[in-house]
């Protein structure tokens, strides 16, 4: 059983008749589900996974006032829910994964992720904060949510990048996947340098894969979960996926500097059908400038094209 689906049916089969019997006057005020850091919630968990921080356990989310209010008392009667479910469990917590199910102020749940208790307002505040942030604290299912502001938190994050912060770090990307993969992977490999070729290779990958989730309107998850997160997006995420596989799995040069090709070709393509670009160019640096150009904000516009 995946860890969204254990969660679920454990919090319907003790959480929600606990807050129902013991906090009802509150029970239409209080979210419930799964959200956050662990390959459960991106649903890509395994056998390998169940070893720490996977298991029976659900994420309560209340508002500052219920929180305050209730917090205490309904973490209380939730520590006395029975610690396996359907042969599952107990939950493992390792040193690092407490926190990641329990009672949540919703505010300060998401101010965890990114560095804010509101959603950010300008520019600025969403550079700053990294896309598997975004990613981790927009995964996940929420069960039940009819107060609806925890939802609409989720909500407006979902609505993606500001434009102009999408164009930013579009174009660039643009400029280290030309970069890493067009000019020196093939660079590297020439010299017989094998960890610049494999540093050269793995960062056109991970830029080309974060250059596809932008173009889809997607935040781009954690290291690990990008590869596979790719083969769920529409449009040519398999394809995508596929390539990158016989590429990291190539031990032919040759092949390597086609098939890096090949997904640059992809992603020009797609950089013209949105209009982001009308270059014939097939080197992913000379549509950096062109992508870029289109951001509305002045001050932006005009900064470090590669920076993003």
């Amino acid at each position: 059983m995946k860890g969204l689906e254990l969660s679920e049916k454990y919090y319907q089969a003790y959480g929600e008749p606990m807050i129902r019997e013991k906090f009802p006057e509150l029970s239409k005020r209080i979210a419930a589900g799964l959200v956050g850091d662990g390959s459960d919630c991106f649903g890509f968990d395994d056998e390998i996974s169940r070893d720490h921080d996977w298991g029976p356990g659900f994420c309560l989310w209340l508002t500052a006032e219920d929180f305050c209010g209730i917090g205490p008392a309904l973490a209380d009667e939730m520590s006395k829910l029975p610690q396996t479910f359907s042969g599952y469990g107990p939950r493992i917590c390792s040193q690092w994964g407490n926190g990641r199910v329990g009672i949540f102020e919703i505010n300060a749940f998401y101010g965890k992720f990114i560095g804010s208790k509101s959603v950010p307002t300008d520019l600025e505040e969403w550079l700053l904060i990294p896309e598997s942030s975004l990613a981790a604290c927009t995964n996940g299912r929420v069960f039940r949510d009819p107060w609806g502001e925890f939802s609409e938190w989720r909500s407006r994050l979902l609505q993606f990048y500001p434009e102009d912060v999408r164009l930013k770090k579009m174009a660039s990307r643009c400029m280290t996947i030309g970069q890493s993969g067009q000019y020196n992977l093939e660079r590297c490999l020439r010299r017989g340098d094998r960890f610049a070729a494999q540093y050269a290779e793995t960062k056109f990958c991970a830029d080309a894969m974060s250059l596809l989730f932008l173009l889809n309107r997607t935040y781009t998850p954690f290291f690990k979960w990008i590869h596979r997160s790719v083969n769920d997006l529409p449009g040519k995420g398999t394809w995508f996926h596929s390539r990158i596989s016989d590429l990291i799995s190539s031990h032919d040069h040759g092949e390597k500097r086609v098939l890096v090709q090949l997904i640059c070709d992809a992603l020009v393509a797609e950089l013209r059908r949105q209009g982001l670009s009308n270059s014939d160019s097939r080197l992913l640096i000379d549509h950096g400038p062109i992508v870029q150009s289109k951001i509305s904000d002045p001050g932006l516009r005009a900064r470090n094209v590669w920076v993003g």
